[in-house]
């Protein structure tokens, strides 16, 4: 059983930071990419940022230069570093990775639970 773990949401003013991570578990094999959505309310859930593959990263142009996205490979864990948030950040994040279960002969897509970002002075 392969599942991810998110942490690192909360509450923060505009301009303030937070630093997400995921981190996947179970009987994997391998793990190729993997990155993070958000769903705001009363809209589709989006791509933020997803690194496919080592010293490889797209980001969403509404996060550029703002969000860094980075990966511990050693500990199957991926980060979303947030600066400069602003109150339109506002939704939940989602954690996504393609992975390879160990035993299986192919990739799936795996998603976190969730976790709540809120920008509110």
């Amino acid at each position: 059983q392969v599942q991810l773990v998110e942490s690192g949401g909360g509450l923060v003013q505009p301009g303030g930071s937070l630093r997400l991570s995921c981190a996947a578990s179970g009987s994997i094999f391998s793990i190729n990419a993997m990155g993070w959505y958000r769903q705001a309310p009363g809209k589709q859930r989006e791509l933020v940022a997803v690194e496919p593959s080592a010293d490889s990263t797209h980001y969403a142009d509404s996060v550029k230069g703002r969000f860094t996205i980075s990966r511990d490979n050693a500990k199957n864990t991926v980060y979303m570093q947030m600066n400069s948030l602003k109150p339109k950040d506002t939704a939940v994040y989602y954690c996504n990775a393609d992975i390879q279960p160990r035993n299986w002969p192919r990739v799936y897509t795996y998603w976190g639970q969730g976790t709540q970002v809120t920008v509110s002075s």
